[in-house]
């Protein structure tokens, strides 16, 4: 299906679009309302700059340098030196998807019309998108506050033909050449534009978005092994019901408790014992839905300011066409994104911190209704045992590095930038927990996978002097796909490679194929509310 460009100034932003523009699915315009905002507000820099008042970036220095005041016959030369200068960054580049939402999301702000470059500054932008042309940026530098302005300048180095691009492998090229290859002339920068393009949070807010992307689908997947596990263990579906959660009604534990009732409904497995004497379960099943449900809500607070940072102006200093005044104030400074994705990073966290024990009840033999270990033959095989054991190490590893970034402060430009965010490092963070976090559902997904053989499996089943029972329609379509890519049957074999094919299996959301009725609790409804692009 091809989409619709999206149009800066005249479509709501959304999750959506923003993973649409990032994988090259959607193009990308600016809009005729926008563009006219931007003209305005380069009038407005251009009578500024032949007025002899001292205004931050345009005619000073920058940071502790603001009381130089810098010659109209250099104003140039300024924003050259300080694109260059600031490009000080370290590690590996960001991934592709990740510097084309730095791009995007650097265009949306300055198309706001309160930064004062020209429109040729964010045609330049989209034009990187539209020809796939993806500029090469370390991913350490900044500090989260003054704007992420190592990445960025990175990012604007390449509007200058200067800086690196990224190749068909992800290694640098000299953008300067790739520039001349497509006829497009580098950008000369005027007074201002060199700050406007690296005051601001994209590198926060491009990172951050992507997290909340893959959170949700962890989410989803997170449900679904969830379910499996219920019902290997042949567990209690009361804690799920819609009456018991009304009687608390917040709305990601609502929400998750609904996926997981209509996933196990019309199971043989659940109604063979819905009157056994079992009292409870262990906490880790009964309230799947507390923990999962919270983390969703902490997903969805997060996307919300993520999405409200996208078409913010981050700038400073800030030009007010209406009423004439230049603001030098703090919107680049990243607090309102580190605190939400140090909190996005421990729900994520929890998710596969609750799933770890779901894979140690599975593996403890259930009172007798599973073989310990699932193995087929306990102590001449060890099964799944080891599966625990990486679970446990990908879980305590997501502890270490759990601490909030956002309260370790460190001040820069001698002293004159007193307060960071350090939200660029909460962010950074988030990619690789993502894929501990989708490795440990993953596990969970094989074991529960395994377990469930020894219930609905013939064979498994009369090994067990079990009859077989048949799960739930919904959990049948989720084993098929499982079978369809692993062995799930007993019989110890090294399981990595199995581990790494699941996990791919959820990244591409395969195994949630057919359950669209099921997840729908865990859709987004319409925001009417949601904020348009600049």
């Amino acid at each position: 299906m091809t989409l619709h460009p999206f149009i800066i100034g005249e479509h709501p932003f959304d999750l959506d679009a923003f993973v649409a523009v990032c994988r090259g699915r959607r193009r990308l315009r600016l809009g005729d309302q926008a563009r006219e905002a931007v003209a305005r507000c380069l009038a407005m820099r251009r009578e500024l700059e032949q007025g002899t008042a001292r205004i931050y970036g345009v005619n000073t220095g920058f940071g502790k340098l603001a009381d130089t005041v810098i010659p109209a016959s250099q104003l140039l030369d300024l924003q050259r030196n300080l694109i260059r200068s600031h490009a000080v960054g370290w590690g590996p580049p960001l991934s592709r998807t990740e510097a084309r939402g730095m791009v995007l999301l650097r265009a949306m702000s300055l198309a706001g019309g309160h930064s004062g470059v020209r429109p040729e500054v964010i045609d330049q932008l989209i034009w990187l998108l539209e020809a796939g042309v993806t500029p090469w940026i370390p991913g350490r530098g900044s500090v989260g506050a003054s704007g992420d302005l190592a990445p960025l300048a990175h990012l604007a180095l390449v509007l200058m033909g200067e800086g690196h691009v990224l190749d068909e492998t992800g290694s640098p090229r000299p953008a300067g050449p790739v520039l001349a290859d497509h006829g497009r002339a580098p950008l000369v920068l005027e007074a201002k534009e060199g700050l406007a393009l690296i005051n601001g949070t994209q590198l926060m807010t491009s990172l951050g978005l992507h997290a909340v992307a893959r959170a949700h689908g962890l989410v989803r997947n997170a449900l679904v092994a969830t379910a499996l596990t219920i019902e290997a263990l042949e567990a209690s579906m009361k804690p799920f019901g819609a009456e018991y959660h009304r009687l608390r009604p917040h709305r990601g534990i609502m929400d998750a408790a609904a996926v997981l009732s209509g996933l196990l409904r019309d199971s043989e497995v659940m109604m063979a014992h819905r009157d056994c004497g079992r009292v409870q379960d262990p906490y880790s099943v009964r309230c799947a839905p507390q923990v999962v449900g919270s983390s969703l809500d902490q997903i969805r607070r997060a996307g919300d300011v993520l999405l409200l940072e996208a078409v913010a102006v981050t700038d400073n200093p800030v030009l007010m066409p209406d009423s004439g005044e230049v603001v030098t104030g703090g919107h680049f400074h990243g607090q309102p994104l580190a605190l939400q994705l140090d909190a996005l990073y421990a729900a994520c966290a929890e998710v596969a911190n609750v799933a770890e024990r779901r894979v140690n009840l599975l593996l403890s033999g259930n009172g007798g209704r599973l073989p310990r270990f699932l193995a087929a033959d306990p102590g001449l095989e060890s099964g799944l045992m080891i599966a625990q054991y990486l679970a446990a190490a990908l879980v305590s590893e997501t502890r270490s590095k759990a601490f909030p970034a956002a309260v370790d402060s460190i001040p820069t430009s001698d002293g004159q930038e007193d307060h960071v965010s350090m939200g660029s490092v909460s962010a950074l963070k988030l990619a690789a927990c993502l894929d501990r976090c989708e490795a440990v559902i993953a596990l969970e997904l094989l074991t529960a996978g395994r377990a469930l053989e020894f219930i609905t499996g013939e064979a498994s089943a009369r090994r067990l002097g079990r009859s077989p029972m048949r799960p739930a329609p919904a959990l049948d379509l989720v084993l098929a796909a499982l079978r369809a890519a692993v062995d799930l049957g007993p019989g110890d074999r090294p399981l990595t490679a199995d581990l790494q094919t699941v996990q791919e299996l959820i990244r591409r959301e395969t195994l949630l194929a057919g359950l669209d009725d099921h997840l729908a609790p865990l859709q987004e409804g319409a925001d009417d509310d949601r904020p348009t692009s600049a």
